[in-house]
């Protein structure tokens, strides 16, 4: 097994920077060394939104927007390295998730794309670098998401314990590590953080609702609860993937149309509902007990895990601070952890959980020579 230092970079449907973890592996298993997040300026976020519907000129923007993304991964790595007093010549590689800018796998000719050129990272960096992770999966007949679901066997399950991992980004997506080593199980549930952040956005010009306290201020709309979950999205069978082509704020706008007697933060903490009840009905469907560890930017939302929680009451649930591993850096970690597994020329999908026709080694080697 292939041992030293990576960095795994990872930005979600957020949009809103990069998260650049390094890490030491011992074993396949995974230790923090040093974390940093990338904030994107405000003109390539708002540029980003753009690219994520159709438009003009999209090849040119698609472009420059590569480069651009590519540029700041590489400022994350290279002011990653320099807070934690580490040479490039101690890493390995990087493993990079890019920027999703579409995810249509369900098409005749399903297709997933990310951008963040990592030939601009290797040069930058002087590192080489590992990308493009998700695309063989799709080549194979799969969704290409989620592909945690394996870092997650390997570094979270438990022999007798009925363990999920949830994260909630953007995107919430679920991982159900049974105890008795029976089949891994993943799949996204729908919304995670995106609508909640969109309305907030769009009303009141704040980047996201701090601790849910906005939607705890709010009254659920029942009947708009139930119209949102009546989204064919919610009843379709996995393996299943998402983002922001189902779920963004055209779409909400049309559910909307009938309920404008509701207040701002009714609106708000039926978003927040709609989350936990599309989360908690899958994890339900899953085990009607078990362990619930949370990671992404939704752990940090006090309201939706108290929510969730009540939800959830035959379940267990904390963050994975509870497994040793903080929240806000699993997916980081996890895309180190894929490019670990490319260097040591080793199977990185599960086929039951996106879809595939095998497992098979994911990502390109982009050097940085």
């Amino acid at each position: 097994m292939t041992t030293g230092y990576y960095i795994g970079l990872m930005s979600g449907t957020s949009m809103d920077g990069v998260d650049a973890a390094l890490v030491k592996f011992d074993q396949g298993q995974p230790t923090l060394v040093a974390h940093h997040t990338e904030d994107y300026p405000d003109h390539l976020y708002k540029g980003l939104q753009r690219l994520c519907q159709p438009g003009n000129d999209e090849i040119n923007r698609l472009g420059r927007l590569d480069r651009t993304v590519g540029k700041i991964f590489a400022k994350a790595v290279n002011t990653l390295l320099a807070q934690a007093n580490i040479d490039k010549a101690e890493v390995i590689a990087i493993g990079s998730h890019g920027q999703t800018v579409r995810h249509m796998p369900n098409l005749e000719i399903g297709f997933t794309l990310q951008i963040g050129d990592p030939n601009t990272i290797a040069a930058e960096t002087g590192i080489d670098v590992i990308a493009d992770f998700r695309r063989k999966d799709i080549a194979l007949g799969g969704q290409g998401a989620p592909l945690v679901p394996a870092f997650h066997q390997q570094v979270f399950a438990k022999a007798d314990a009925n363990r999920v991992i949830l994260n909630i980004g953007g995107i919430g997506n679920v991982t159900w590590l049974p105890g008795d080593a029976k089949q891994v199980l993943g799949y996204d549930t729908g919304p995670g953080n995106t609508l909640v952040d969109a309305w907030i956005q769009q009303v009141k010009q704040e980047p996201f609702d701090k601790d849910g306290a906005w939607a705890a201020a709010g009254i659920s709309s029942i009947p708009l609860l139930t119209q949102l979950l009546s989204h064919p999205y919610f009843s379709q069978p996995a393996p299943k993937s998402t983002g922001r082509e189902l779920f963004n704020q055209a779409w909400l706008e049309q559910q909307l149309s009938e309920f404008s007697q509701l207040s701002e933060e009714d609106i708000q903490s039926t978003l927040l509902d709609l989350t936990c009840h599309s989360i908690a009905g899958e994890i339900t469907r899953l085990c009607d007990t078990g362990e619930v560890y949370v990671c992404g930017g939704g752990a940090l939302n006090g309201e939706l895990m108290r929510r969730l929680t009540e939800l959830l009451p035959s379940h267990h649930i904390e963050t994975t601070d509870a497994l040793g591993v903080p929240p806000k850096w699993v997916e980081g970690i996890a895309f180190a952890w894929l490019a670990m597994r490319f260097k040591a020329n080793l199977h990185a999908n599960l086929p039951a959980v996106t879809g595939a026709s095998r497992s098979a080694v994911l990502g390109a080697l982009f050097p940085a020579d």
